[in-house]
C-alpha cells in the first residue's frame, strides 16, 4: 500500500502534506455552552491526525453568526487560546489543519441571540419543521434582512477571526459559502432578493464572497485559504435553479485570488 499515490506526499502550495487524504468538516457540539475549544476536541483531531490535511468543524466568527448548539468559536482571544492545544498536538503528528470560518445566517434562531432574530440577506424563512436550539426543538423563524451598512461589519468579523486563527498557530483557513449558511444564501437566489448592490444579479450575488475573501487574504496569503460552496445542495432548504450560472461565475472569480483550494 505505501507505493499508492494516495499515501504519497502532496504539494499544497507552499504546504507539503503527508498524504493525499483530507479530513472533511464536520459539525460538532464539544465546546460547551461558552465555545472555547477544549481537550476532548484536541483529542479527537490527534485520533484524525494520519491525514495529510485536516480541516476543522465549522467554527463560528461572532456572536451573530451563532446558531448550533456548543459549537465552537474564534471570535475572542479565549477560543484562539482554546484552539492552540489541537493545532499545537495535530502539527507534533505532523499534519496540517485548517480552521473553519462559519457564520449561520438564517439557519440560527432568536433564542440564541437573546431574542433578536437571525440575521440573512433577505427575510425568507427556511422552510423546514424545525432546528435545535437551547430549548430544544423549535420552529424555524423569519430572519431579519441585513442593512446594506451592515454588511462592512460582517465582512471585517471574518477577517478579525482570521486573524485570531492565525495567532492560534492554524496552517490556513476555509471559508464556509455552503450548506445554506450565510455566504450561501447571499449567492443564491431563491434565498436572495435584495436591491441593493448585493443582490439581483449574478456578478452582485457574489459581492459579499468576495469581500469576505478580500478581507480574509487580507490576512492570510491567497494560498492558505480554501474556499467551500455546495453548488446544488438541499440542505437548509436551498437549491436555485439558475446555481450553474452562479456558481461557474463564482469559480471563475475564486480562481483569480490564487487560493489554496476550491472545496
Amino acid at each position: 500500500m505505501s507505493n499508492c499515490v494516495l499515501f504519497q506526499p502532496f504539494a499544497l502550495h507552499d504546504l507539503t502534506l503527508q498524504n493525499r487524504i483530507v479530513l472533511a468538516p464536520m459539525t460538532r457540539s464539544r465546546a460547551g455552552v461558552e465555545r472555547i475549544p477544549n481537550r476532548l476536541m484536541a483529542e479527537y483531531y490527534v485520533q484524525r491526525s494520519s491525514a495529510g490535511l485536516l480541516i476543522t468543524e465549522a467554527t463560528t466568527i461572532s456572536e451573530q453568526a451563532n446558531g448550533w448548539n456548543e459549537s465552537p468559536g474564534i471570535y475572542t482571544d479565549e477560543m484562539a487560546e482554546g484552539w492552540k492545544q489541537t493545532v499545537n498536538a495535530v502539527h507534533e503528528k505532523g499534519a496540517v489543519i485548517f480552521l473553519q470560518l462559519w457564520h449561520l445566517g438564517r439557519s440560527s434562531h432568536s433564542s440564541f441571540h437573546n431574542g433578536k432574530p437571525a440575521v440573512a440577506p433577505s427575510a425568507i424563512k427556511i422552510n423546514e419543521p424545525y432546528i435545535h436550539t437551547p430549548t430544544g426543538k423549535q420552529p424555524h423563524e423569519v430572519p431579519r434582512a441585513l442593512e446594506t451598512d451592515e454588511i462592512p461589519k460582517v465582512v471585517d468579523d471574518y477577517r478579525k477571526a482570521a486573524e485570531l486563527a492565525k495567532g492560534a498557530g492554524f496552517d490556513g483557513v476555509e471559508i464556509h459559502s455552503a450548506n445554506g449558511y450565510l455566504i450561501d444564501t447571499f449567492l443564491q437566489s431563491k434565498t436572495n432578493h435584495r436591491t441593493d448592490q448585493y443582490g439581483g444579479s449574478v456578478e452582485n450575488r457574489y459581492r459579499f464572497l468576495k469581500e469576505v475573501v478580500e478581507g480574509v487574504t487580507s490576512v492570510w496569503p491567497a494560498n492558505r485559504v480554501g474556499v467551500r460552496v455546495s453548488p446544488n445542495g438541499a440542505f437548509n432548504d436551498m437549491g436555485s435553479p439558475d446555481y450553474r450560472e452562479q456558481f461557474t461565475f463564482v469559480a471563475s472569480q475564486l480562481d483569480q485570488f490564487g487560493l489554496a483550494y476550491l472545496h
